[in-house]
């Protein structure tokens, strides 16, 4: 079976592609995606496929996962809906969140830290890809919402920004 963040990735690479529907069976399980027309939805609809020798089957990480980070997202989005001139920066890709260009040097930004569109506030890596993550607007960071090293998802806020 495919380790969650494989899944995670998967999802991310349908997501972004201009396929809307995929299958992958390995090792007697399998996973379909669909996504709607426009693009704005990645449906994942784990199957468990029947083996010739039952075994309990093991709960789904991608149920057990979508069902977990929901309920944070939407409560950081209603957050931000308080404070118009709050700016959510998200995370363009499911990766690992680094607050610093590498380990011995510091953090891009911190919170009160001024920022410009072309600032870079982050860097995601994925697939063994270190991609920059520029603040897209001209304020102050209010609040940093991971820790360095964290697993973020595609979508999931990583900074507010008040912008000016």
């Amino acid at each position: 079976m495919l380790k969650v963040q494989e899944i995670r990735e998967l999802i991310k690479l349908v997501d972004q592609s201009s396929i809307d529907e995929f299958t992958y069976e390995s090792e007697g399980s399998k996973i379909k995606m669909k996504k709607k027309v426009q693009g704005q939805q990645v449906v994942v609809e784990p199957v468990q496929a029947v083996s010739e020798t039952p075994k309990p089957a093991p709960p789904s990480p991608t149920t057990s996962v979508i069902k977990k980070e929901e309920p944070k997202q939407e409560v950081k989005h209603e957050e931000v809906q308080e404070d118009t001139n709050l700016h959510k920066i998200t995370s363009p890709m499911v990766g690992t969140f680094y607050q610093s260009p590498s380990p011995d040097k510091d953090a891009y930004v911190k919170t009160g830290s001024k920022v410009s569109k072309d600032s870079i506030v982050c860097i995601v890596e994925a697939m063994k890809l270190f991609n920059e993550i520029e603040a897209e607007v001209n304020g102050e960071i209010i609040e940093v919402l991971v820790k360095d090293g964290q697993l973020v998802e595609y979508g999931q806020p990583l900074f507010l920004v008040k912008s000016e």
